[in-house]
């Protein structure tokens, strides 16, 4: 779980390392030398080679005039024994440049995930064994690590019993938005039985995680870190060791059973959330963090629940913010966070001198989420930052009153001013029930519905109408950017929950977000005339969350074409359709490739009609007629000689009658 810095800012041993730097070299040689050789072959008419080099011994008296200005040679290139000279000098100052290029690049890795996707058994909180989506055979599923420029491959088997598909949450997927992963928007599902490959450069540092986009798969365990190394990041000299902890709600109950049973039903008029069985860290209970004194940790704490915003909290240890959703931050010092679902802090945490003793650390549910709290739930979870494994573990101190840091307030160590917005969409969030009954979450009174055909495979089809949102269906919810327009979203919130909501492809400003009104009858709706408050700088992240009946104002320029998402990040709401589709610069996305395991699964998942009837018969088919023939004949044969036997005793019946022959004793008596 702990990885030394070392580790943090190269992966790979160094053997590796050094095998990588000598490839550099090899590369740098290689180029310097076909550079001097096409600069040869064009001096070949004018001078011998073996005078060319001689005459590069004397280069900088031969080559120009002195320049008095500048003090510097300047080369005279009318004399035309002189230009061939120049060349080789720029070939070599080329082939240099090129050189450091090709080494920058063979730093750059591949790194290489193969899942196997199915379903185990585990008992997380140790109360109850149950299926649990994992990978290759084993749960939790691994956690992604790659340094910045990578690229990671990630060959998905899809050993389901349904199909899959996976989101890499944070990734802005520069000229890859077909990588992104939500099932109806960028791709279609991967089907059961099958494979699927993700590949796309990583050019971001920070925290990040992956999990399924398909149905309200991922709350049964198919979810896991990503963590992306950078050794030019800010505050790289400030920690000794770079881990993470994760923290998640937990559900006994598999997620697809309680949207069908429990949710999304007539039977829940007013669409209560499941209440999660329990809460994780690190996907466990009862988390012993060994920690060694006087140390400082980088920690990554990722929130990779369904529902429930969580707070933290270290005993006797405060943490410096330095890092949110892949934004480096300025150091902000607390001792608690507020994280919703989706989010990520990167924080740093300095332990103390001495090892006697071992500190609780906490996360607690926001009970305010749930609209009810049973008495058997466990909304607090405790781990411990251990010292001395043989230590006594102390029960956590009661909280009083809920202070904890306000994102809004952070400040991106990378400044940027409030964008200027170019177009501005402006969305409601309601919540009310449909002709079947159920309880649906709408945008501007639509509630989100998957098209068949993805929408990114429509924005390749559709040519020049792919800038016209209608072609994609009037329940995806979509809006057209402009390509390098700066878009302002504002979202004004109906309804008396909060909720985080998450943008696909970007980081966006935070520049307004509102207070909760002051009752679930009153709301706060934005008014341009009269902003609120506005910082200098800005926070970005690409997770936020809205305050009860409150609003929010986000800018983000729109300068990474694709397919993007938009939607709350509670699980059970983006099921309900709490969610828009932003087709970015549908004219630039038609300049890709798709590929071709991409077109695959959608032909997998295709409808289409029965096969044809097979020409003649079958094995069952003959032995079927066989048996029907020998049935028939012997059919026949029974009828046959039943009928005849009537015949001969009602003959015999009639001449007794008739006084032909003497009457049997029944006939007799009947008379």
């Amino acid at each position: 779980m702990h990885f030394p810095r070392k580790r943090s800012r190269l992966l790979y041993d160094d053997h590796l390392a050094v095998t990588a730097v000598t490839i550099a070299v090899v590369i740098v040689v290689i180029v310097v030398i076909a550079g001097l050789l096409v600069c040869c072959v064009f001096c070949i008419g004018t001078s011998t080679l073996s005078s060319l080099f001689l005459s590069a011994l004397s280069f900088r008296r031969s080559l120009g005039t002195v320049s008095p200005e500048l003090g510097l040679d300047r080369p005279n290139l009318s004399d035309p024994n002189r230009a061939p000279l120049f060349a080789v000098f720029l070939a070599m100052r080329f082939s240099f440049l090129a050189g450091l290029v090709a080494a920058s690049g063979a730093l750059a890795k591949t790194v290489q995930y193969d899942m196997s996707i199915g379903w185990v058994t585990a008992n997380p909180d140790g109360e109850y064994d149950r299926p649990t989506i994992g990978v290759n055979g084993e749960w939790p599923p691994p956690v992604i690590k790659c340094n910045i420029h990578d690229r990671v491959i990630v060959n998905v088997t899809n050993n389901l019993d349904e199909p899959t598909a996976l989101h890499f949450h944070g990734m802005f997927q520069n000229t890859t938005s077909f990588m992104d992963g939500p099932v109806g928007v960028t791709q279609c599902p991967i089907p059961s039985g099958s494979n699927f490959i993700y590949n796309f450069t990583v050019n971001q540092p920070g925290t990040y995680w992956y999990h399924s986009h398909y149905s309200a798969q991922y709350p049964d365990g198919l979810r896991a870190p990503f963590l992306v190394y950078d050794p030019d990041e800010p505050f790289a000299d400030d920690y000794d060791v770079d881990t993470y902890l994760t923290v998640a709600d937990y559900y006994h109950d598999p997620t697809p059973w309680l949207s069908a049973n429990k949710f999304l039903t007539l039977f829940n008029p007013t669409g209560s959330e499941p209440i999660p069985d329990n809460g994780l860290l690190n996907e466990t209970q009862n988390y012993k963090w060994i920690v060694e004194p006087n140390t400082t940790y980088k920690l990554r704490l990722i929130n990779m629940g369904a529902l429930v915003s969580q707070y933290i909290w270290f005993e006797e240890h405060d943490v410096t913010v330095v890092e949110v959703d892949g934004v480096y931050v300025e150091p902000y010092t607390t001792d608690r966070i507020y994280i919703t679902v989706a989010q990520r802090y990167t924080v740093l945490l300095k332990t103390k001198n001495s090892t006697s003793t071992n500190y609780p650390f906490m996360t607690s549910f926001d009970t305010d989420m749930l609209d009810t709290v049973p008495d058997d739930l466990m909304w607090n979870v405790t781990g411990w930052l251990t010292y001395d494994e043989d230590g006594e573990f102390p029960d956590a101190a009661v909280i009083d009153e809920w202070v904890f840091l306000d994102d809004f307030n952070l400040v991106p160590v990378e400044k940027e001013a409030p964008f200027e917005p170019d177009t501005s969409i402006t969305v409601s969030v309601s919540m009310n029930n449909l002709n079947d009954g159920v309880n649906y979450a709408f945008f501007n009174d639509i509630t989100y519905v998957a098209p068949k055909v993805p929408t990114l495979f429509s924005v390749m089809s559709s040519g020049n109408q792919s800038t016209d949102a209608t072609i994609y269906g009037s329940n995806t919810n979509t809006f057209i950017l402009d390509h390098m327009d700066v878009v302002e979203i504002v979202l004004n919130n109906a309804d008396p929950g909060k909720h985080p909501f998450h943008l696909h492809g970007h980081v966006f400003q935070v520049v307004e977000r509102s207070e909760a009104s002051a009752s679930d009858e009153e709301f706060v709706v934005y008014d341009a005339s009269n902003p609120g408050t506005i910082n200098e700088y800005p926070m970005r992240r690409d997770t936020v969350y809205i305050r009860p009946n409150g609003y929010f104002v986000l800018r983000f320029r729109a300068d990474n074409p694709g397919v993007w998402f938009f939607h709350c990040h509670i699980e059970w709401h983006l099921q309900q359709g709490l969610a828009l589709t932003l087709v970015e610069a549908p004219l630039e996305i038609q300049k890709w490739t798709i590929p071709e395991d991409h077109y695959a699964a959608c032909k997998a998942g295709e409808p289409v009609q029965p096969v044809p009837i097979a020409a003649g018969f079958k094995t069952k088919g003959v032995v079927a007629l066989v048996f029907s023939c020998i049935a028939a004949f012997v059919g026949m044969a029974f009828i046959l000689w039943y009928g005849m036997s009537e015949l001969k005793n009602t003959e015999h019946e009639v001449a007794q009658v008739m006084g032909e022959i003497p009457l049997d004793d029944e006939l007799s008596d009947s008379k």
